[in-house]
């Protein structure tokens, strides 16, 4: 069995989609999915399985959240090498001026086309850095992200590729209990 972790995107946030965490392990445990553990209440699951295709696991992911909470949610899924990657290529982390507190990183869901990382390469606002490598853009906002502009919108807008964000201690506790060394 191989670990993933599975991340919903705008589950339990503002009032919207909401989804017991109890309810979401069992409706993985109805999937036969094993070794399911929820984190925050924001649709992070870590879980085991045996189909090694994260598209088809994700897609499959989100027909079951429709059909038991009738409800449309995008899902991101993440294998242990893919979360280890995230983790080792984020360019903040290599200088110490950048506190990893006010990281971030938004997974996308595919490749963005080079042109348009090209486009927000480098992009600023205020103290906001961001930086596109493969399918992730890590991003840096010292004064929070709940007042940034590169948030998942603008991201999503910029490079045309849904996507999902998560700050930093997330996405090392995930990996973390998927077992990523």
């Amino acid at each position: 069995m191989k670990s993933f972790a599975a991340l919903l995107r705008g589950v339990n946030v503002s009032g919207r989609n909401i989804i017991k965490m109890a309810d979401l392990k069992q409706m993985f445990a109805d999937m036969n999915f094993a070794d399911v553990q929820t984190y925050i209440q924001s649709g992070n699951v870590v879980f085991s399985g045996q189909d090694s295709d994260t598209a088809v696991i994700a897609g499959n992911i989100s027909a079951m959240i429709l059909k038991t909470f009738g409800m449309t949610v995008p899902v991101l899924v993440l294998d242990t090498l893919m979360l280890k990657k995230t983790i080792l290529e984020n360019p903040f982390l290599k200088n110490k001026k950048y506190d990893t507190k006010f990281l971030h990183v938004t997974l996308l869901s595919g490749l963005p086309g080079k042109e348009k990382v090209r486009d927000i390469a480098g992009v600023k606002y205020g103290g906001d850095e961001i930086a596109v490598i493969g399918r992730n853009a890590y991003l840096y906002c010292p004064g929070g992200y709940g007042n940034t502009k590169l948030n998942n919108a603008f991201i999503e807008k910029k490079l045309g590729v849904p996507a999902t964000t998560r700050n930093w201690k997330t996405i090392c506790v995930l990996a973390g209990m998927a077992g990523v060394q």
